[in-house]
């Protein structure tokens, strides 16, 4: 998914990420929705992963996998079923 960014956004995301990495979870939430929406364009849409191949995928971008998990989650990025966790039509991804 390309999105496109406020100035503001990608002053964010300039200053928090590292090429496909993200250096640092912002500490104000502002900022860190502005981080966990990239992020969530990184997550195929309509795809069910378990509990350990989410976690991989959110590794790759930062290793504290589990703060984004709950992030996503609690945001409603990410959708979660027992062991199952995928983004889907309805997940908010730039109008939060």
């Amino acid at each position: 998914m390309d999105m496109e960014w406020t100035d503001w956004e990608q002053r964010v995301l300039d200053t928090f990420m590292e090429g496909e990495r993200i250096v640092q979870i912002p500490a104000k939430m502002k900022k860190r929705i502005v981080i966990l929406k990239w992020l969530v364009s990184h997550i195929p849409q309509d795809v069910k992963m378990s509990h350990a191949d989410f976690n991989h995928l959110l590794q790759q971008h930062h290793p504290d996998s589990a703060t984004l998990r709950r992030e996503l989650f609690e945001l409603g990025f990410v959708h979660r079923d027992r062991e199952f966790y995928w983004r889907d039509a309805t997940t908010p991804d730039a109008d939060v």
